[in-house]
């Protein structure tokens, strides 16, 4: 059975008060459409997705997905949807999801595939736990009463028929025109995982509900002491008889560190990123590979929450140049200076850089990276 993923993300968004459309706003580090994008398009049984998007939104679509493949909406969410079935092709199954809803999970995907076995359609469904009350105050009986999510699935032929027979009121979801047309929708448990992001203290609450982990990663590196070379430290350049030598400006803190950063994230090393069998990068300025390091973390929806920095050199003394070092490393991370710790030792004369002949620094990076397995 070949099963079509729509995202209905034509809607304005504005209840939640951000600059942007809630559905590109930033959701734990990208934007909010990426996560269900992300979480259908990895599950096996689906084999295309589709976005629906306003059509003043390709712009937002395109730097938020590229690559995706979209369609315009219409006027209202049956249009939208209409149009999105349209563009599902000859597929058997379609999965129907808000992008107000970022975190579709496994099990549901899961449970709404295979009710399709047995019935026209499937939507995942929550108990109501709180009291209801009618505008009158008086209470309304909970007994029976489900929450409805989304994504909700059905065979495709059936729900194109539902909305081309529907002359009613908008409808409340996609389930209530395949009903009116006869067809079966079976109920599956859902997740509070799929809790609809509407106002502006929902984005704290989702970021919650997907959870985090902490990484630590390490990196270090040597460079060697030589006449004629500028002396780059931390993206600092620090008076000195002589300079480091090698590829880029040598920065040997910056290396490390920039090491330690991609380790937080398993993406190799420095070298795998800016080899220095390149030309391009001789004589670079190290704060780009920091910097280019720190948005692979972004991109991941991570977020670097402290560096550690160790010097290990006879001379110069690192002492005078701190404060400008950490103010150097705060600003390509866009973090605050209390998040960045600069050390420096000595080998008590022992070793290369005990000889003077070069420097060494060791690095940390500490990040928080939301949970992938949803």
């Amino acid at each position: 059975m070949k099963t079509v993923a729509l995202i209905v993300a034509a809607g304005k968004g504005e209840r939640t008060g951000g600059a942007l459309p809630k559905q590109f706003a930033p959701l734990a580090g990208k934007p909010m459409l990426a996560w269900s994008y992300a979480a259908l398009s990895a599950h096996p049984a689906i084999d295309d997705v589709v976005v629906v998007i306003g059509a003043e939104h390709e712009q937002l679509f395109r730097k938020a997905l590229p690559g995706a493949r979209a369609v315009v909406g219409g006027a209202t969410r049956r249009a939208s949807v209409a149009n999105g079935l349209a563009a599902a092709g000859a597929a058997d199954a379609v999965l129907i999801h808000d992008a107000a809803r970022p975190f579709p999970t496994v099990a549901v995907l899961d449970r709404l595939v295979a009710a399709l076995n047995t019935a026209d359609g499937a939507v995942p469904v929550l108990p109501v736990t709180d009291t209801l009350v009618a505008a009158d105050g008086t209470n309304v009986p909970r007994d029976g009463l489900s929450r409805v999510q989304t994504p909700q699935a059905f065979q495709l032929d059936m729900v194109r028929r539902a909305h081309a027979a529907w002359s009613g009121e908008e409808p409340t979801d996609d389930a209530q025109m395949v009903r009116a047309l006869g067809g079966s929708v079976a109920l599956v448990q859902g997740d509070p995982m799929l809790e609809k992001v509407t106002w502006p203290g929902d984005f704290a609450a989702a970021e919650a509900r997907l959870g985090w982990e902490t990484r630590t990663a390490t990196g270090y590196d040597v460079h060697r002491l030589e006449d004629g070379e500028e002396l780059w430290l931390g993206g600092v350049l620090i008076p000195h008889a002589q300079g480091l030598s090698g590829h880029s400006d040598a920065d040997v803190a910056l290396h490390a560190l920039t090491d330690a950063v991609l380790g937080t994230i398993a993406d190799g090393d420095i070298g795998s990123h800016f080899p220095p069998s390149d030309p391009q990068w001789r004589g670079a300025e190290s704060g780009q590979f920091l910097r280019h390091a720190a948005e692979l973390v972004t991109a991941k929806g991570g977020e670097i929450t402290f560096v550690d920095l160790t010097i290990i050199c006879e001379a110069p003394k690192i002492g005078p140049h701190r404060e400008a070092i950490r103010a150097r490393i705060a600003e390509l991370l866009r973090l605050s200076t209390d998040r960045i710790s600069v050390k420096a030792t000595t080998t008590e004369r022992l070793g290369f850089t005990g000889r003077g002949e070069g420097i060494a620094t060791q690095a940390a990076a500490t990040i928080r990276l939301p949970m992938a397995q949803l």
